[in-house]
């Protein structure tokens, strides 16, 4: 009798999809970067500007990814593209740094932020904060473990939510800015003197900015699961990144409305004190509530996408072969999901996730930019009449899309590293330590074909 492999379940449709984009973006970002941004560049109609920028780099983003995600509807996503395109190393050393520390060190630093907005709301002591993490994090592992059906719906449920949060500040906000709530605060009508350099205030604001957009990339790993993904992939990706878009300009013109420029500036929790500002305590706690609801779907969301690359390196040799192979019944890498919760538990143990973040989150922009590029090498290759995927949807503007989007992928890694050179080589020295485990591991494939 002979063995039939196990395969992915196609089960993941265009409203799931996404549902996926919108919460791989939207987490705690929109509730705190707004400030650093206001502080570096000033003035109201700057902070828009910024983030609109910031929005356009991220639907050129889409449309790259859009394009090779129906090129190679392949399970594993950026991994598998900059393998085909640039080769294994690179491939794996992105693998290695999302796996060591970005996707289980974001899942640790956002399960904490949930665990502290939740507890006060619950009435739990803030001993409780670590339990509540470990909870969460072996939760949702194992609603992912059981299917991406299951995962996929508690993404839905939750990215609902996230947006019906965020809607009721824009909601009061844009009716504050309207008269409907009662005048402007003093702060909102303070006078504010635009920044001397405007070209580099903004240069300045957009690295915290695009930081935020990031995170439609993830949807890509799960490309083998969803239903067409030739068509519902590039649709979920453009339709997801335009609602953040809109959601992020509209969250900001709340903002604005409420505390005005100098205030935003001023304010390390904006979003509640502009729900404070506006209906007092109670938008304040409600505001809070839909904070904890949307760090708790980006959990589940990061938790449901990354294991699938580790499946897919696994597969090509270069992890465990027990992380390659799926669940004969639920059809999900569950090896690779418990592994990436039980790392994320570690890290949140260990307290060292926010440092290990610091180091490689610039990482995270370089595989970017060298993702932009693998569309370049496509792209090359099909006018060669060489294999370069089925192409079910072409990006626009080519060259000109993937080369911004480059361009300001390599924009953000500089601003990053000029900002902490020393995390910066700290970053680089652990993706360093990738590449000796990387030739170990194709060593052995060898040895052992």
């Amino acid at each position: 009798m002979v063995d039939v492999p196990v395969t992915y379940a196609r089960r993941v449709g265009l409203f799931s999809g996404v549902m996926m984009v919108i919460g791989g973006i939207i987490g705690s970002g929109i509730f705190r970067s707004p400030q650093v941004v206001a502080q570096r560049v000033l003035t109201g109609e700057l902070t828009l500007l910024a983030w609109a920028l910031g929005g356009l780099i991220a639907l050129a983003g889409a449309f790259v990814y859009a394009e090779l995600g129906a090129r190679m509807p392949r399970t594993g996503g950026q991994y598998v593209y900059l393998r085909d395109a640039l080769g294994a190393l690179p491939a794996f050393l992105y693998g290695w740094a999302l796996l060591l520390v970005i996707a289980p060190g974001a899942i640790a630093a956002v399960a904490i932020t949930f665990a502290d907005y939740l507890l006060p709301l619950v009435g739990g002591a803030p001993s409780l904060q670590l339990p509540v993490v470990i909870a969460t994090i072996a939760l949702l592992s194992a609603i992912n473990y059981v299917g991406v059906t299951f995962g996929a719906i508690t993404q839905n449920i939750f990215t609902v939510l996230k947006l019906a949060a965020l809607a009721t500040l824009v909601a009061l906000g844009l009716a504050a800015a309207a008269g409907l709530l009662g005048p402007p605060s003093a702060v909102a009508a303070a006078a504010i003197q635009p920044p001397s350099n405007v070209l580099t205030a903004l240069s300045a604001a957009l690295v915290p900015v695009l930081f935020s957009y990031g995170g439609w990339q993830q949807t890509n790993f799960v490309a083998e699961e969803m239903i067409a993904p030739e068509r519902n992939l590039p649709r979920a990706l453009l339709l997801g990144v335009v609602a953040v878009v809109v959601v992020y300009l509209l969250a900001n013109l709340a903002y604005l409305a409420a505390l005005g420029a100098d205030g935003l500036a001023a304010s390390s929790a904006p979003a509640a004190d502009t729900m404070r500002m506006l209906i007092g305590s109670a938008g304040e706690t409600l505001i809070a509530a839909g904070i904890a609801v949307s760090t708790f779907g980006f959990i589940a969301l990061v938790i449901l996408v990354t294991p699938r690359v580790l499946q897919a390196m696994a597969a090509d040799g270069l992890f465990l072969p027990a992380f390659g192979r799926l669940h004969p019944r639920y059809r999900t890498p569950g090896a690779a999901i418990a592994f990436v919760g039980a790392w994320s538990i570690a890290l949140a143990l260990s307290g060292k996730y926010g440092a290990l973040l610091d180091y490689v989150v610039f990482a995270d922009w370089i595989f970017f930019s060298l993702t932009g590029v693998t569309l370049l090498i496509y792209r090359a290759r099909e006018r060669r009449g060489q294999p370069a995927g089925q192409p079910g949807f072409r990006a626009p503007l080519h060259p000109v899309l993937p080369i911004l989007f480059v361009l300001a992928g390599i924009y953000v890694v500089f601003g990053s590293v000029a900002s902490n050179p020393a995390n910066a080589i700290r970053g680089v020295a652990i993706l360093a330590l990738g590449v000796p485990v990387y030739f170990y591991s194709r060593r052995r494939v060898r040895s052992e074909t």
